[in-house]
């Protein structure tokens, strides 16, 4: 969320809620806002924390946080520069734009060193584990801005040489701090960004069911590693009395290997047993995330279709099954052959909602598939299963 109205006593409270559930909280994420503005989370370019709402930095909210295990994430914009901020109003010639704001030209050298050294002190000073950098600009009017007609590209060129040369030192720095790369959700993940970050916040279209189903059908033929956020609960009543459902549909329609948790965890009558209990699930099939991915359906947005597919790990003969059941589809049942499988061996499938196991060889699981029923519409089942070792 926005940092806006965040402050040293909120986000302690929101780190203690989650203790409070038990939820497992890795890393508690401070997005937008945090530093010193006036019109809001957009006016980036005074890196320094608003003192006025954070009166010792942001190192007591860390300092709680790390003695409890749990991680900071901090958001950075450093190459939009907006209007009446302290640098645009004092190194206006390091700005593609000048005083009235735009890019920071990564390519200049001044620019660049005062930027290493200023975002370094500041992950130094507030204990920050994973930087996260935004970036909500289009550049390339600026950098063609720049050139000479007989030199378009060049502004361009050190730019990106730059933002590239100030990740590596800012990982030469900080040897286990892990980078974020957001850039309005997604838009940069070419391979030399990946090779140096993770995109935890993979698309700004967030928690609908169908659109974040695609998106990991369509992501995990690419990149290994990728975020978003999940809401488990509608809308409707989540202030009202008593329990607020939590619907594993919607829970296991928005996870990826990364999750955040969407709900606001200040809102005590969610039913937060069952959010833990698919918390719990999740963690379970998290490491299959690395392993090999199969689509075993076509691609398809369509609510009267399913969609699933298929993490296996061979090293360790594991693996899951995700497969989802649209809230139009008329279809109750359908049997999808897997595949990466050892013929030779049998393997033990559990049904992670029911918690039923059964037995399969490996090759009717290739051949003639698994049979997976759903009788609700929508309805999400996740299917775990590992290898038995030989005569079992």
């Amino acid at each position: 969320q926005e940092m806006i109205g965040a402050n040293e006593a909120n986000q302690i409270m929101h780190i203690d809620r989650y203790e409070e559930e038990k939820l497992g909280l890795d890393t508690w994420w401070m997005d937008a806002g945090w530093y010193v503005q006036d019109h809001g989370w957009p006016q980036v370019g005074t890196w320094e924390v608003d003192t006025k709402r954070f009166p010792q930095g942001l190192k007591p909210i860390s300092d709680h946080a790390h003695e409890k295990g749990i991680n900071i994430l901090v958001w950075f914009e450093p190459e939009r520069v907006a209007a009446d901020t302290w640098l645009a109003k004092n190194h206006p010639e390091w700005i593609l734009g000048g005083a009235r704001g735009g890019l920071l030209d990564l390519g200049n050298p001044e620019a660049w060193k005062w930027l290493m050294e200023h975002v370094d002190k500041l992950i130094r000073d507030n204990g920050i584990d994973i930087y996260r950098q935004d970036f909500n600009m289009d550049p390339l009017a600026y950098w063609r801005g720049k050139d000479a007609p007989d030199r378009q590209g060049i502004t361009e060129i050190r730019h990106v040489e730059g933002l590239l040369a100030y990740w590596d030192e800012l990982r030469r720095r900080h040897p286990g701090m892990l980078i974020d790369t957001c850039a309005s959700g997604g838009r940069r993940v070419d391979l030399e960004t990946l090779r140096r970050a993770v995109p935890l916040w993979r698309s700004d279209y967030a928690f609908e069911p169908i659109g974040h189903q695609g998106m990991t059908y369509g992501i995990s033929m690419w990149i290994p590693y990728h975020g978003t956020g999940t809401v488990a609960c509608s809308n409707a009543g989540y202030y009202g009395g008593g329990k607020t459902p939590v619907e594993p549909y919607a829970f296991w329609s928005n996870v990826a290997p990364s999750i955040s948790c969407g709900m606001d965890i200040r809102v005590r009558e969610i039913d937060w047993a069952a959010m833990r209990n698919l918390v719990s699930q999740w963690r379970q099939i998290s490491p299959c995330y690395y392993g090999d991915y199969y689509p075993l359906t076509p691609y398809s947005r369509d609510d009267t279709q399913w969609i699933g597919w298929q993490f296996d790990v061979p090293e360790r003969g594991e693996g899951v099954v995700q497969v989802f059941r649209r809230p139009k589809s008329p279809y109750e049942s359908a049997r999808f052959p897997l595949q990466g499988l050892d013929p030779v061996l049998t393997y033990e499938v559990t049904d992670l909602t029911t918690g039923l196991a059964k037995r399969l060889s490996g090759k009717e699981l290739l051949e003639s598939g698994l049979q997976v029923a759903l009788s609700e519409r929508p309805e999400a089942a996740v299917l775990r299963y590992k290898a038995l070792s030989a005569g079992k």
